[in-house]
């Protein structure tokens, strides 16, 4: 069976060293490195000298989920979708406390 996860060695700030992400995210740094017109190794040296904590696997897979998230946001404004009000439980449960 193969393994959801994938790992690869990359060079960062000259330094070889091994990340493990699922192939989804490879697929997505791919695209946002492409993007940005920089290559695969210097975008996750981005994010590493960026990250305040965690590993830097976690890192990507943040800095990934955000970039996405920001894309579909802007996306959705342009075509005038307001997002969708979200409701913080711990508000609403003391609202409704005697």
């Amino acid at each position: 069976m193969k393994s959801p996860v994938v790992k690869r060695s990359i060079v960062v700030a000259g330094h070889k060293t091994s990340v493990s992400l699922e192939e989804a995210f490879w697929n997505g740094m791919k695209e946002i490195s492409g993007l940005r017109n920089m290559t695969l190794s210097e975008l996750v040296g981005e994010i590493d000298n960026n990250r305040q904590q965690g590993n830097l696997s976690s890192a990507i897979r943040l800095f990934v989920l955000d970039h996405f998230k920001s894309r579909a946001a802007a996306s959705s404004a342009s075509a005038g979708i307001e997002p969708k009000a979200t409701v913080d439980s711990r508000h609403t449960a003391s609202a409704a406390a005697p």
